[in-house]
Formats: structure tokens, sequence, C-alpha cells
């Protein structure tokens, strides 16, 4: 049996004769950089998400980066965010100048702990990254009440939960700016490296579009420091096609992981918990397992494709020691790393595929 933790050829196999004819419309056009379909899709995205404003840029990392680079943070300031989450939100931190504070995270959702940030704030605190992980929703009110009260900036990092609703409401809407990765294994994911940056504000969004073209409304003349980060319009076309089915991909993602819960049912892993302020789109179906790494090399050895976000979480990692950080700090964190393990998850499981993945956990315990 061929087993995939991501299926994106087979995806791409059921849309291709869409997919095809928009490359090739771009192609035939010769408008490889800011083409039409680019503000198509953020138009789209901005719609879907019901926020303003949306730009789009090269990637998911350069997204949180660009974020931060409007919202003036930079050397001197800290910004809170969570330990167990992908190196980008922390890096993008410190490639500007501003320190990572972290935040452990609430033991069931893997979020951060809304409970545990104020007691993080100094004075040098300037923005809080709270991160959907895995495609759950963040418990964003607390967080956004000790924001309020504090003069604190919000981005959402959202680059697992594209779809994702709190109370009711699209993640990505309720910061100051939200971000978005399309990278290729997303639940909306492009063909190479992609990503969009969203917000309310028309000065900012005035500043986000600045930023991703060297700074320049104008050719030639550059009124702030930027990058260039523009989304290519080749994905752009790519993903306007891929948008269409979203919701439906989405929806395909929540009853795999019903199925997995039934048939997992009497192992000793804990499934993934669903908040019930919130809505979970399955970016991974992530257990905790006791003794994780050898049922991990179980899964390798029958051939079943598996993976763990994260094993080290970022407060121990080499490129951050310098913080100042230790084993320790942040234990719901650093037991999280040593029990996840996330089970292949994508749009075309089927039931034979996903009855031969649970039977083999549960043997392994037996």
């Amino acid at each position: 049996m061929k087993l995939h933790m991501v299926d994106v050829v087979g995806q791409y196999q059921k849309i291709k004769s869409e997919v095809d004819a928009a490359v090739h419309k771009v192609i035939d056009s010769g408008q490889f950089i800011l083409g039409k379909e680019v503000g198509e899709l953020e138009c789209q995205i901005a719609g879907y998400l019901g926020a303003k404003y949306a730009v789009g840029c090269a990637s998911g990392t350069d997204a949180l980066q660009i974020a931060m680079m409007a919202l003036g943070i930079g050397p001197g300031d800290e910004v809170i965010t969570t330990p167990f989450t992908f190196v980008a939100t922390a890096e993008t931190i410190a490639l500007l100048g501003a320190k990572p504070v972290y935040v452990d995270i609430d033991p069931k959702t893997f979020n951060i702990d809304p409970t545990r940030i104020e007691a993080a704030i100094t004075s040098k605190t300037k923005a809080i990254i709270p991160v959907h992980l895995y495609g759950q929703a963040v418990d964003m009110d607390p967080i956004m009440d000790i924001a309020r009260r504090k003069g604190l900036k919000i981005i959402e990092d959202s680059a697992q939960a594209l779809g994702a609703s709190y109370k009711g409401r699209k993640v990505c809407t309720f910061g100051d700016i939200g971000c978005i990765s399309f990278f290729p294994s997303k639940n909306l994911g492009a063909f190479g490296d992609a990503g969009m940056v969203v917000c309310n504000d028309p000065a900012l969004n005035e500043k986000l579009r600045m930023i991703i073209a060297h700074g320049s409304k104008v050719r030639y003349h550059h009124e702030v420091v930027g990058v260039n980060s523009r989304l290519d319009t080749l994905q752009a076309a790519i993903l306007l096609v891929k948008l269409r089915h979203l919701d439906n991909w989405n929806n395909a993602r929540g009853k795999f992981a019903t199925r997995y819960n039934e048939l997992l049912s009497g192992a000793p892993v804990t499934a993934p918990y669903i908040s019930p302020v919130g809505t979970h789109i399955f970016h991974q179906y992530t257990i905790r397992a006791p003794k994780r790494d050898a049922l991990a090399d179980h899964m390798k050895g029958k051939g079943i494709p598996h993976a763990i976000y994260y094993p080290i979480p970022l407060h121990l990692q080499k490129a951050f020691l310098t913080a100042g950080n230790k084993r320790g700090d942040f234990p719901v964190t650093e037991k999280a790393c040593d029990e996840v393990l996330s089970l292949p998850m994508h749009t075309e499981l089927n039931e034979e595929q996903q009855s031969f993945i649970a039977q083999a956990v549960k043997n392994f315990y037996a």
C-alpha cells in the first residue's frame, strides 16, 4: 500500500485541467510579476476571510517579517509568542533585532496559553504572535483583551489555519495583521513558496504593499525600507483554482479526523482536542503517544509516513540558546515535544489507508 504524509500529486490530478489552464493563461500573458491574478487572489482571500485588505508575498515566513516591519518592530523590542511552533515565528523576530519571549502552551490545544501571557509582558513588549497550530483556532478573546489594555499589537500566525474559525469568525482577522502560508503541504497550497498578509487598516495596507516591493509605491521612489517579496503570478493563478475547493477539502479533513478518532479508540493515545470556541481544519492530525519514538520506528517499519511537529521547542534550539532559556522553562511544551506524532492527513486519504494506519498504531501497543 502506497501511503503519503501529504498527497499533493493526487490532489493535483483531480483538478489538473483547471490548474493547467490557469498556468498556461499566465504563461501566454507574459505577466509573471504582479499579474492580474495576484490582485484577484488578494480580493478573493480578503473576501473569504471577511477582511478589508490582503497583500500577496513570497512566503509565510516573509509574511511574518513584513508584518513586523510594518508595525515598526525592531532592535530592543520584545515579541511574545509560543515556543511550540515552526522556527519561522521566532526566526523573523530575531532577524529584525527584536527578542522572542516565550509563553507556555495549553496542553490540550497545543496553542499559546492566554492565562500566562500577561506575566510575560514588560516595558519592552511590542506585540504578541499567537499561532493557530495544526489548524486549531487560538482562544483569541483573552489575548485581544490583554492587547487592548496593554497597548500591544497582535500578529496572527495563521500559516496552518486558513479556513479555521473562532466564535464564528475566520482566524487571521482578529489581530492588526494576519499571516498566511501557501507552502505546498498547507490546506491551500501553492506549487512553491507563497504567502499573504491580511489587515483592515488602509494605512497599514499601503505600508505592507510598499514593503513587499522594495519600499516603493512608485517605481524607483522608495519611501520605506522594504524587501523583494512579491507573490508570483503563476502561484496566484494556481491558488485561485484551489481556493474554490478549500472549504470542501477542509470538511473532508474533518471527516478523516473523526474516522481516525473512531479507529484509534481503545489505543493508549490521545486524539486531537477540538476547542468548543473554535474550529479545527486539521492541517495536521496529531496524537499524543506514549513511547512515541518507539511507535515512530514501528510505523517506519510498516512503511507508514509520519512526522513530529516539533521535536525540539524553540527555546532549546541551538540558534536561540543565547537568550538564556533552558530545559524546564516551559514544561508543557517540552512534554508535548516528547509525545506528539502526526499521522498522514490530506484530501486523498481513503478508508482502507486509515484502517491500515490505525491498526498499526494499535498493534504496537498490543
